[in-house]
């Protein structure tokens, strides 16, 4: 059985998910494709409600998740997304989608994911802090630095890993900085962690636009989605010589066919937490951002934004995933018979991922890195990786998104052969 009754529907992300598995398993051997409902289950799923006492005394009570899809290769990796949408479907969804990322990096972790359906946007600094305490005290039995390590994801900050930490640290009696990462710097946080995910969009993007004989420096990019992934991919091509012609966020969607001065509309953003009125007059409807024409679109916003509709009418030669899941299953069987290249998700920002991967390294040796090494070790990292994906991508005569689950799945399997199943 592959669907489970509480998340069964069609065009749900766990849904999404188990389409992109189904495609790898004509890929695997015998041995492996017995053994791939491993991946068709989460190992745990933990729901928890939140009551929490609001700023004027009355108990307001949330729903939270911690889903662990797999950790046959190691302690859980995945992140904590503070959001009015989030249901444990989206949560189990993404949580694979890590499991996938960490196999795919060759990253010593399995997949988990978090998230409380909440918008953060309406609770006071002091509110949103009872409600991280109290959610990482209902999850504090299965997180650790050894069992499940959550960091950032929408919706969420350094400062709420910060508390995570500290809530965990305070029950357990001593500091464990390795808990989260994430973290500010001076609580253990590493160097590099907030560009970490936008670099290796521009890292993956950069070697698969020089094998598909793409300059460039004479790109075209739209973004859609312009938070700390968005906006460091825009950035760093812009760097390159690339015009950024389109941004969107959930404000506005600015359209310059000239190119965009990406740095100042990240300064801009910062101020004003949105692109609003950055240049009115470039302001376009956002129902209009699929239809422009350009060598590269960046989706890193949310999940589910290529639709086969989508698919059909982009105008474009390169997609990099910035964001997890933005493209649904029959849209990538339209990119593909339109020959555009999609660099998946589970490669293209898993640059957020290698880097928590250094500042949990870093934690539990207590010897901290510089920026430099930093990012010296996550351009080796990331262009390994995508190289790995595109040999195997020719050597089975598939996407890139296929070639990364089969790479993904064949070290997660073998994994869990070797590991056996207890009790025996």
């Amino acid at each position: 059985m592959t669907n489970l009754s509480y998340v069964s529907g069609k065009n749900t992300a766990w849904q999404n998910y188990l389409q992109q598995l189904k495609r790898v398993e004509p890929y695997l051997d015998e041995q492996l494709q017995s053994r791939l409902d491993f991946l068709r289950h989460p190992k745990r799923a933990l729901i928890v409600d939140i009551p929490v006492e609001m700023d004027d005394g009355s108990i307001k009570h949330f729903e939270g998740f911690r889903v662990q899809h797999s950790l046959a290769r190691g302690p859980g990796k995945g992140g904590v997304r503070f959001h009015p949408d989030v249901d444990l479907n989206e949560v189990m969804a993404l949580s694979a989608w890590m499991t996938i990322k960490c196999a795919a990096l060759n990253l010593p972790f399995g997949g988990a994911k978090g998230g409380v359906r909440v918008d953060p946007t309406k609770l006071s600094k002091r509110e949103l802090e009872r409600l991280t305490r109290r959610y990482a005290a209902e999850i504090n039995l299965i997180i650790g630095p050894q069992k499940d390590i959550p960091a950032p994801d929408v919706g969420t900050t350094p400062q709420i890993m910060a508390w995570m930490m500290d809530t965990f640290s305070m029950n357990a009696g001593n500091t464990i900085t390795g808990v989260v990462t994430g973290k500010p710097v001076h609580l253990g946080g590493s160097l590099g962690r907030v560009h970490a995910t936008g670099r290796g969009v521009f890292i993956t993007g950069s070697e698969v636009a020089k094998k598909i004989n793409l300059n460039i420096k004479e790109a075209r990019i739209c973004v859609q989605g312009f938070g700390n992934v968005g906006s460091e991919a825009a950035f760093l091509f812009h760097e390159t010589g690339a015009k950024v012609i389109c941004v969107q966020d959930h404000t506005a969607t600015i359209y310059k066919k000239e190119g965009i001065d990406i740095p100042a509309l990240i300064q801009y953003q910062k101020e004003h937490n949105s692109i609003k009125n950055f240049s009115p007059d470039n302001e376009i409807d956002k129902n209009k951002f699929w239809d422009i024409e350009a060598e590269i679109f960046i989706p890193a916003a949310l999940e589910g934004v290529i639709t086969e509709e989508v698919a059909k009418k982009i105008k474009t030669k390169l997609i990099l995933e910035g964001a997890n899941g933005p493209t649904l299953a029959k849209a990538d069987d339209v990119l593909a018979n339109r020959n555009i290249t999609i660099v998946p998700d589970v490669i293209c920002n898993a640059g957020g991922v290698t880097v928590s991967y250094f500042e949990w390294v870093q934690d539990l040796s207590s010897f901290f890195w510089t920026e430099e090494e930093i990012n010296q070790r996550l351009d080796r990292i990331m262009r390994e990786a995508i190289n790995d994906v595109w040999s195997k991508a020719l050597q089975s005569n598939c996407s890139l998104r296929t070639a990364a689950y089969i790479l993904a799945s064949e070290r997660i399997l073998i994994a869990r052969i070797e590991r056996g199943i207890y009790p025996g």
